[in-house]
Formats: C-alpha cells, sequence, structure tokens
C-alpha cells in the first residue's frame, strides 16, 4: 500500500504480534495513552489467544507505523457487532491510507466472522477522526457520556 499519490513507502498489514508490543505503546503514546510496553506485552498476549478479538498492525518494513483492535460484540439489547475498540496512526503518516487501511483490515476480518455491523466510538475532542469514519461510510448514531468507576482489589 502506498499513498494516495503513490510517492510514499509501502506499507503492510499483518495481525498484531507480542513482538510489536514497544511499538504498540509508543503510538499510543502519541495519541495521549501512555502504557508501558510490558503492559501491552501482556494485553496482547490474551487478545491475541481469544477468537473473538482481533489486532492488527501496519508495518513499513520492519517498523510499525499503526495499529487497530477489533472485537465481536454480542450484546443483549442488539445484534451482534465488530466494534473497533483503538485505532491509531503514527503522526508522521496520517492522512497517507494507513488508517483506512487498518480499518479495511478489520472489516475483512468481521465480514469473515458472519458480523454485519461494524460500529466505533470517538471522543468528541477527537473532531479530526470524525470525518475520517464518515468518508469510510460509517455514520453517526448517537453521542454519549463514558463514566468509569475503579474498584478495589480483593
Amino acid at each position: 500500500m502506498t499513498d494516495p499519490d503513490g510517492a510514499g513507502p509501502l506499507v503492510r498489514m499483518r495481525a498484531a504480534t507480542p513482538a510489536d508490543a514497544d511499538a504498540i505503546a509508543e503510538l499510543s503514546g502519541q495519541l495521549g495513552y501512555p502504557v508501558a510496553a510490558a503492559a501491552v506485552r501482556q494485553r496482547l498476549e490474551r487478545l491475541l489467544a481469544a477468537a473473538d478479538q482481533a489486532v492488527f498492525v501496519a508495518a513499513e518494513a520492519t517498523r510499525v507505523v499503526g495499529w487497530i483492535h477489533g472485537a465481536d460484540q454480542l450484546l443483549v439489547e442488539s445484534e451482534q457487532r465488530c466494534e473497533i475498540l483503538g485505532l491509531v496512526v503514527d503522526q508522521r503518516l496520517r492522512r497517507a491510507g494507513v488508517g483506512r487501511g487498518l480499518v479495511a483490515e478489520i472489516e475483512r476480518w468481521a465480514g469473515a466472522r458472519g458480523l454485519a455491523v461494524i460500529s466505533v466510538r470517538s471522543a468528541i475532542t477527537r473532531a479530526e477522526s470524525h470525518p475520517f469514519y464518515e468518508r469510510l461510510g460509517y455514520e453517526r448514531v448517537k453521542s454519549q457520556h463514558v463514566y468509569r468507576k475503579r474498584l478495589r482489589a480483593r
């Protein structure tokens, strides 16, 4: 894959491996989600072992320049669907087709699982991502607040 004008580097999509943890952690930090590579490695090992989870990376030669995480979600109130749970592209390669390629990879994975719907949540503060998803055919269906409560360890 190259950028839209054909002048960019070749980027290929592949399944993530635990060896990608350092790059995934660094990319997550670029988006404001700092995380230790060791924690990413542990999470990846669990996610990659689960049939209902998919993590793909975009690699430029040996350098990971983006990642996406999707999951097969079974909900009580709505049809089974794939949800994109994370997507990050290296800031130097944004708008070069890498994000489109990663979303296409998750769409292929979801389609192979027989899932007819894909959803993604995008924070209001990520205004640049909203037109990105709309250009890919996603439509806004609601806005919401997210609440979180930390539980005490037992």
